[in-house]
């Protein structure tokens, strides 16, 4: 039988609450993503658990061990075990009753089989016992070997319980499919069919689906399939996925991590903001990573301006929707532009300029600093605002 470990299932604290829950008498796994990224050689971050122990039972006994337990999702059969000041889910094998594409009514099952028949992916349908042991329901290991993305049962089934599983069909194939052989084809054909459905879901839950989409190594590929099956132009209308591919080769080529916003700016679309629920910080980084696109002002002095990072968000994003290089020294034109300041203050303008007039003065003397490319002296910076300071008074 195949086995799976690591300090993530071995520790004392996953230990502790899959042999209580055993000992209670109750079935208890380790399921979805720990099994998943454990057997892909992928970090664990976190350990969800299904039992067939209700939410009720698994609180009595996480209790008696002197465990907290939050109620985090009761409605689903989801409660929080705290161990150690570490929070882990554990969620009561469910079936669905009914579902609407945006929420399922969920009923208590006492199989492990049904629990699996409800989950979304087969890679994501893995369950470990603590001894490490591996059950398999839906065939979940030798797509994970063929690193294939694949739903369970009827795609077409899997979809309508969640419209945002198209989402996470795209995004998982972006994290952990075979490039090479590409998307599934049944699941394709489904996510195109059902892809209207996505307008029913909430800017929220699309928006936070696309930043991890947009967040992979390599989302291009599955971009580039949403916008085929017509999936994107659902998603964000308007968006263009034709300058993604190479905005990726430039990151890796300026050394630059992915960056969900960076790429966002590379796609366009309409009313982004709003379809993908930016918050507030979220939308002033993409309205300047769009200002540095347009202006051409060039590295060192963008990096004057707004730092040397967007600097380099500005250059790679530029060099990608123009098909044109990278300057050769991008780091250090970035860094040289960020570590010029101006070299005069309004006080060395004071002695012939107030009020409106030294405000344009000293605007000049930094536009005659950013257009010498940083090479002025002060004394020729000090003469170029006060000439434009008393011109305009």
């Amino acid at each position: 039988m195949r086995r799976v470990g690591g300090a993530w299932l071995d520790g004392d604290a996953a230990q502790s609450l899959l042999r209580t829950l055993e000992a209670g008498g109750h079935q208890a796994y380790a399921v979805g993503g720990c099994v998943r990224n454990a057997l892909m050689g992928v970090p664990v971050t976190d350990l969800d658990v299904a039992t067939d122990a209700r939410p009720g039972r698994v609180t009595e006994l996480a209790e008696a061990r002197g465990w907290r337990v939050v109620p985090t999702g009761l409605e689903h059969g989801t409660v929080t075990v705290v161990i150690d000041g570490e929070g882990h889910e554990v969620t009561t094998f469910r079936r669905d009753v009914a579902t609407d594409g945006r929420r399922a009514v969920i009923a208590f099952a006492d199989r492990l089989e049904d629990d699996a028949a409800r989950r979304d992916f087969t890679m994501n349908a893995l369950y470990a016992r603590a001894d490490g042991s591996l059950t398999d329901p839906v065939g979940g290991l030798g797509d994970l070997a063929a690193r294939r993305v694949r739903f369970i049962g009827r795609p077409e089934d899997r979809i309508r319980e969640d419209f945002l599983r198209i989402l996470r069909f795209f995004r998982f194939h972006a994290l952990y499919g075979d490039a090479a052989e590409g998307l599934d084809p049944d699941g394709l054909a489904a996510a195109a069919t059902h892809a209207t459905g996505l307008e029913r879901l909430s800017a929220e839950r699309v928006g936070a689906e696309m930043r991890k989409l947009l967040a992979a190594p390599d989302p291009a590929p599955a971009v580039a399939a949403m916008a085929m099956t017509g999936v994107l132009a659902h998603a964000l209308p308007g968006a263009d996925p034709r300058a993604l591919a190479p905005l990726v080769h430039l990151e890796a080529q300026a050394g630059l991590p992915p960056d969900p916003l960076r790429r966002l700016a590379a796609l366009g679309g309409v009313d982004v903001e709003t379809r993908l629920r930016l918050s507030r910080a979220e939308t002033r980084r993409l309205e300047m990573l769009r200002e540095l696109v347009a202006s051409g002002a060039g590295v060192a002095a963008d990096a004057y301006r707004h730092g040397a990072g967007a600097a380099c968000d500005g250059a790679v994003l530029r060099a990608a929707l123009t098909d044109q290089q990278l300057p050769s020294d991008l780091a250090g034109e970035a860094a040289r532009g960020a570590e010029a300041p101006l070299p005069v203050s309004a006080a060395d303008l004071m002695p012939g300029l107030s009020g409106a007039a030294l405000g344009r003065g000293l605007a000049a003397a930094e536009a005659a600093w950013i257009r010498s490319d940083f090479s002025l002296d002060r004394a020729a910076l000090i003469r170029a605002g006060t000439e434009a300071g008393q011109k305009a008074d």
